[in-house]
């Protein structure tokens, strides 16, 4: 659960606690929280379980025997083959990664597995991770020409390349083999690859379409260990235990924030459960230690949102190679090293994104005619340039512009080399129109509320608009867009238009799910506990709870963090709001999350709230 430090809220988007909220309790089916209870589970697992769909207690068996087997994903076991086939005649295999940490955890396991499943044999495995800035994104036709200039015969792409057309093509005109292994969406044809897996791609009928990229790599590993003891590799049926991996495969997951289906729920579970048994590689050790955080005591809130910053950071601000090589490394005191730069970087980047965020938001109370973060914009969807805005810090503004104001939000900045010297910011994050540059192509990152796929809505842009996308991709909830500077206006209107059209006005007031009031008796540590060694994120939600309290006592932290002692019946609690500096009386209604709070050694129980209003109660 998340802690109650609020400078340990790396990527951590708190809900906004003054915007127009309604609030909706989730049900739990009362015959599926019968049968979990009955199968032993505890009542309020079990009802927890029962709101989020689980009907039956082997939909929690995290066991790896349950592990969905690597035949069923389609063209896995070709690349099998064809990663077979290359060790065997020793031939060099390059990964081309991508600069997130779903990109350096593919990488890092990818050349993990392949080093131990060659053993003896050796494996002549690199790799290559494009810049954000002077790349883009995905397997380019003059990454090929970097490949093949450093002797790859086998290329193979890590949680991208399935939009790399030119990438692939350039590959194999050079004489490469190429697999891609990905997972996101395909557009309506594909690369002509020698092999594709991804859970995604048309005819593939694997039952988790959820795979973080990490996780089909992953998948591939195992299907090549299979390959391999049947070519007698391992005659004894032994080789390399692949769930040593599985550490960094959870780290992936959580951090691309993928629905936590059960098979990604069982890889997410299982890489915890070595953490916290502290059989974790040493560069995921120094990364929590240097964030202050005990691996035995890890959750999926610390994958997500402290180890996976700082991996982040590194292909945000400078090169995502410094966050593979903290992966691959096997030395503790190089791990450390590396782990406190990805922490440099990270505290660098909060400090660029918190002065981007605060331009953003003057901007759009300029826009709005009035600074109050409760009024309502007149459009379905945002979107914000400024030609000064660091293009690696893009999609984080996105993500806090979209829980401040529940809209659609797409942020852009200029492409490297026509950004303007970090820190010479425009009054206004929107240009005027004869201000805007013909020549300078823009980088854009969008994240979306509950009701718009962001893809989907970019697709239909693209079919209004031919020619306005340079390029585009992504997901439901984030996606990517490149665009032509002079183009923006007509791009916010666009979008605008689209998501007007397909998000229900309904979806455009925030809506927090709640699984109801907690009983008193279980507002306590042992429950705070209980929770955090279960498996919460995307698609399976933490348990948020809500209830009336009577307010005895509150002060300010830092001058925005509201600190209160809440009482309800005769019971005292902790609680925190996080950047809510309003004073509140009387009886408020919270909507909470238990965490627990430890200073100097000693643990107890706080609530930390999400949502907070009077009730006009005395």
């Amino acid at each position: 659960m998340p802690p109650s430090d609020p400078n340990a809220f790396d990527d951590h988007n708190a809900h906004s606690t003054r915007l127009p909220t309604r609030l909706s309790a989730r049900r739990a089916p009362p015959r599926s929280q019968w049968r979990l209870e009955q199968d032993g589970v505890h009542p309020l697992l079990a009802r927890l379980y029962a709101a989020r769909g689980i009907a039956g207690r082997n939909e929690l068996d995290y066991g790896l025997a349950a592990l969905l087997p690597p035949e069923r994903l389609t063209h896995a076991a070709d690349a099998a083959v064809l990663l077979a086939d290359a060790i065997e005649a020793q031939a060099k295999i390059l990964i081309v990664a991508d600069y997130d940490c779903d990109g350096a955890t593919a990488c890092a396991v990818g050349i993990r597995a392949l080093r131990a499943l060659a053993g003896a044999q050796g494996v002549h495995v690199d790799y290559l991770v494009p810049s954000r800035f002077t790349d883009g994104y995905g397997l380019t036709p003059p990454l090929a020409d970097l490949a093949a200039a450093r002797g790859c015969e086998l290329l193979v792409t890590v949680d991208n390349g399935i939009a790399s057309f030119d990438g692939i093509a350039r590959a194999r005109e050079l004489g490469m083999a190429t697999l891609i292994t990905d997972h996101h969406l395909p557009g309506a044809t594909l690369p002509e690859a020698d092999c594709i897996v991804n859970p995604n791609q048309p005819g593939c009928d694997f039952p988790s379409k959820n795979l973080a990229g990490v996780g089909v790599i992953f998948y591939v590993m195992l299907a090549l260990r299979a390959e391999l003891r049947a070519r007698g590799r391992f005659a004894d049926g032994s080789g390399p235990n692949l769930a040593s991996l599985l550490d960094l495969v959870a780290l992936g997951t959580v951090a691309d924030v993928v629905p936590l289906d059960h098979n990604n729920r069982l890889l997410v579970h299982q890489g915890l459960k070595r953490i916290r048994a502290g059989r974790l590689t040493p560069g995921l050790r120094a990364l929590l230690r240097a964030a202050g955080r005990d691996p035995a005591r890890a959750t999926a809130f610390d994958l997500g949102f402290i180890a996976g910053p700082r991996l982040n950071a590194a292909g945000r601000l400078a090169d995502m190679s410094t966050g593979i090589e903290t992966l691959l490394t096997d030395d503790e005191t190089q791990a450390l090293t590396l782990a406190q730069q990805l922490d440099t970087y990270n505290r660098e980047r909060k400090t660029i994104e918190a002065g981007m965020q605060e331009q953003a938001m003057r901007a759009l109370a300029g826009m709005a005619g009035q600074s109050s973060e409760t009024s309502e914009s007149d459009e379905a969807a945002i979107a914000l340039f400024d030609p000064a805005w660091h293009q690696g810090v893009i999609g984080i503004l996105a993500a806090r512009i979209k829980e401040q104001r529940h809209r659609p939000v797409f942020a852009f900045a200029r492409s490297e080399g026509h950004q303007a010297a970090q820190g010479e910011h425009s009054e206004d994050s929107v240009p005027a129109a004869d201000a805007l540059v013909t020549n300078n192509e823009l980088k854009g990152s969008g994240r979306s509320i509950p009701g718009l796929h962001l893809r989907d809505a970019l697709d239909l842009i693209d079919k209004r608009a031919p020619g306005l996308l340079k390029r585009f991709g992504g997901h439901a909830m984030a996606a990517g867009a490149s665009i032509m500077e002079v183009d923006f206006p007509r791009f916010r209107a666009c979008l605008a238009e689209v998501a007007g059209e397909l998000l229900d006005p309904a979806a455009l007031t925030r809506t927090l799910e709640t699984d109801g009031a907690l009983e008193t008796g279980y507002l306590s540590l042992e429950t705070a506990k209980m929770l955090d060694e279960e498996v919460w994120g995307q698609g399976f939600p933490p348990p948020l709870f809500t209830d009336e309290f009577i307010v005895e006592h509150q002060r300010l932290l830092k001058d925005k963090h509201l600190k209160l002692r809440l009482r309800k019946g005769t019971a005292l609690f902790d609680a925190i709001c996080f950047n809510f500096s309003d004073t509140v009386h009387g009886t408020v209604r919270a909507v909470y999350r238990l965490s627990i709070n430890e200073f100097n050694g000693v643990q107890n129980l706080q609530l930390i709230i999400e949502y907070l209003e009077n009730t006009g109660k005395a």
